[in-house]
């Protein structure tokens, strides 16, 4: 098939689907589609055609093409998303639930269990001193975290809580290794020291850069050179 009449299939696989798509899902999505067809469609071609939909949502040399949405890779897979300059215009469909953000206790529990992996609810809770059943709980029901299992190594076997898919595509990441490196986020919350110029000391000994009293030079109160004759007051 050829890749011009491969892209609007791919192009509906996508706009139709309620969660991203990946590359390989899409390859068999597309060749089920077209099982009649003795010859499959290859990887690489629906590559080709994905890259050619991302470019030509994401060109804007041509004014009358200038979507307000684009083809990116979010969540693990490929979907429509709105461009961010049209956020605030379509959150006027959905007001308050469309702009509702995560509570600091929620963004921190996510934090830890994102960075840390699988955990259990005692290790964060002994992270962030305090109890943190509502949070998790919370977190659970928004499908940001699954149980992933029990920890086999602690007494009672207790759950452990990993971020789900949900979390990738809430965030717009596609791996873990998306995720901002700790040194990173830590790196811009340094503050540059602030150096302050030290004066040099009315009675400092001379060095190369200090010259001695005997050479015609002598340091006022304010720090200011002043410069006098040697043989002055010499009879």
């Amino acid at each position: 098939m050829e890749i011009t009449n491969l892209i609007p299939h791919i192009e509906s696989l996508i706009f139709a689907s309620d969660k991203p798509l990946t590359t390989l899902e899409i390859l068999e999505l597309i060749n089920n589609a077209f099982a009649f067809m003795d010859e499959k469609v290859s990887l690489d071609q629906v590559e080709a055609a994905i890259d050619a939909i991302v470019e030509k949502y994401n060109s804007d040399s041509d004014s009358d093409r200038n979507y307000p949405f684009e083809v990116r890779q979010s969540g693990g897979g490929w979907q429509f998303l709105t461009r961010k300059e049209y956020h605030k215009t379509i959150a006027q469909l959905n007001g308050d639930k469309f702009l509702k953000r995560l509570s600091g206790a929620a963004l921190e529990t996510l934090a830890i269990i994102a960075y840390k992996q699988p955990i259990t609810k005692g290790e964060i809770e002994a992270i962030r001193g305090v109890s943190s059943d509502y949070t998790v709980q919370r977190l659970l029901e928004k499908e940001l975290i699954i149980i992933s299992g029990r920890n086999e190594k602690l007494p009672g076997h207790p759950l452990v809580y990993s971020t789900s898919k949900n979390f990738m595509d809430y965030f717009g990441l596609n791996s873990e290794e998306d995720l901002p490196k700790i040194r990173e986020v830590l790196a811009e919350q340094m503050v540059e020291p602030t150096y302050i110029e030290q004066q040099l000391p009315i009675h400092e000994a001379p060095t190369e850069e200090t010259p001695a009293e005997n050479s015609g030079f002598t340091v006022g109160e304010n720090g200011e050179l002043i410069v006098s004759d040697g043989d002055a007051g010499k009879e």
